[in-house]
């Protein structure tokens, strides 16, 4: 995640005195207000707990009253400083630094601990209210929501809450990924807008636990749901041919197709109308599985520099990977892919972009946009590295897939199992796994790790990178293949492996 302090504010304390507040944001978005003296509180429990050569720099107090300038100059220390504990492996997922976001946002949004109703929806479109408390962190509302919907404990892993944004077109903008630091009510509440809604959905990328998720009722039609949701918008590429298959799995799967079917027959096979239908949703995700960007998240249209500055691109993240649909300045469309497996690292980097009005005022007078971009440093070919630049409001949200696709691959090639990872990180709230701490591409800084050079080691076996251009003759539904790809570029991994 992005974290931020663009702006101070003086503001009136409770005796009448004024006093400098420090905005910390999260992705461009207000989290919380705090003083300097409660980052202050943070940093010697932090310190108290984990011992100083641990805790990263902190700027020091000062006796008189700090001038604009040296309010300036904390407020850039108080951001690095933030965002180095949000970096570290230990302190950013600790409980200690967790809870101080999360009640620093609870008092910035003055709302009260109190019963509420908080909507959640399903990918199938209809929402589901859960009764929770409005100081729950998402982990809570995450097994409210398991509850409500008699989802198994050891399946609660398998899936995630993300924010996101309905446009009026009814398309998906994929916030972010619900965190440990925020309270979920108090995030979509501070919005103020009908437009933002909570998701559930499935949090890992590897098909082969899709089987884990279908040998349950209530995960297959989440999953089931999810499938068509994304088929519906266009997520998943199929051709008229497949389309008329799904079609027919969907209505035999429907509720009312089978209740039309002959009790009698169902019967006599020892097959009732519920395991009839779970019986085609299971079909219907089989062959979803079969098709082009299954699975995958597909982001906004945005900006890239590859193949060349400046071109439009649509990423998708899934499989490993992330795909370009780029179309090029002299308007052909080219596609291809970055396997994770061969970026050899990745940042987050943000700037202040001030929304002028045609006048020319800097970012300290006028009011400011956040421009993210995620660039990550790839293997084009052996020898040969390249920076590739993504200019998009989601880019932390990519590079929070990315991460997660380095989680799953780091199991597996542990040996591990995804299952008994989830299931930890739910009952324990261990938030980031060993291999998480190992291999942590940080969002805003370089890693802090002096390993990390040694575990994502280059292969110096790797396949060349090619760009393919696409006919502008075929839809969208004919489009096929990979253009531009890559083997593994951790040590010891191969294509044999997964």
């Amino acid at each position: 995640m992005h974290f931020s302090i663009p702006e101070t504010e003086v503001r009136s304390g409770d005796n009448g005195s004024t006093y400098v507040a420090y905005n910390i944001h999260v992705n461009g978005v207000l989290h919380c207000r705090v003083r300097y003296s409660q980052l202050l509180g943070l940093h010697e429990q932090i310190k108290k707990e984990y011992g100083s050569n641990v805790v990263p720099a902190f700027p020091p107090k000062k006796i008189f009253t700090l001038t604009p300038a040296e309010v300036e100059q904390r407020r850039e220390q108080l951001e690095k400083y933030m965002q180095a504990v949000r970096q570290h492996p230990l302190l950013g997922a600790s409980d200690l630094f967790n809870s101080f976001l999360r009640k620093a946002q609870q008092e910035t949004q003055q709302i009260p601990t109190e019963e509420a109703a908080l909507d959640v929806c399903l990918c199938s479109g209809p929402k589901l209210s859960v009764h929770i408390l409005t100081s729950d962190q998402t982990e809570d509302v995450l097994e409210a929501v398991a509850t409500k919907l008699d989802l198994p404990d050891d399946l609660v892993g398998y899936f995630s809450l993300f924010l996101v944004h309905e446009g009026v077109d009814g398309s998906l903008t994929f916030v972010r990924k619900l965190q440990e630091f925020e309270l979920p009510y108090v995030s979509i509440t501070s919005l103020q807008s009908s437009e933002f809604h909570i998701v559930l959905r499935k949090s890992y990328w590897d098909m082969a636990y899709d089987h884990d998720v279908m040998d349950n009722r209530v995960g297959l039609n989440l999953l089931y749901a999810q499938t068509v949701s994304d088929i519906e918008r266009g997520w998943i590429l199929v051709n008229k041919d497949q389309q008329r298959q799904l079609k027919s799995l969907q209505e035999k799967g429907s509720k009312k197709e089978v209740k039309r079917l002959p009790l009698s027959s169902l019967n006599q096979q020892g097959v009732y109308p519920l395991k009839k239908r779970l019986f085609f949703c299971n079909q219907f995700i089989h062959l979803a599985q079969t098709l082009k960007y299954y699975g995958y998240i597909k982001f906004d249209p945005c900006i890239t520099d590859f193949p060349e500055k400046g071109c439009q691109v649509i990423v998708s993240a899934g499989n490993n990977e992330l795909n370009f649909h780029v179309k090029l300045p002299n308007e052909q469309m080219k596609e291809g892919s970055f396997k994770v497996t061969r970026m050899r690292c990745w940042r987050v980097t943000s700037s202040q972009v001030p929304v002028t009005n045609g006048t020319t005022n800097p970012c300290g007078s006028t009011k400011c946009d956040v421009k993210l971009e995620l660039a990550f440093e790839y293997l084009m070919s052996k020898d040969r590295l390249q920076w590739v630049t993504i200019t998009s409001q989601q880019a932390i949200m990519m590079s929070i897939c990315l991460q997660s696709m380095v989680d799953e691959l780091m199991v597996k090639k542990s040996g591990g199992s995804i299952k008994k990872v989830l299931k930890k990180r739910h009952h324990e709230s261990v938030h980031r796994s060993d291999s998480q701490q190992a291999l942590k591409s940080p969002p805003l800084l370089e890693s802090p790790d002096a390993n990390r050079e040694q575990i994502v080691k280059l292969s110096t076996k790797l396949n060349s990178v090619s760009l393919r251009g696409i006919s502008t003759s075929n839809s969208t539904n004919d489009i096929s293949g990979n253009d531009f790809h890559g083997n593994y570029a951790f040590e010891g991994i191969g294509d044999d492996d997964l």
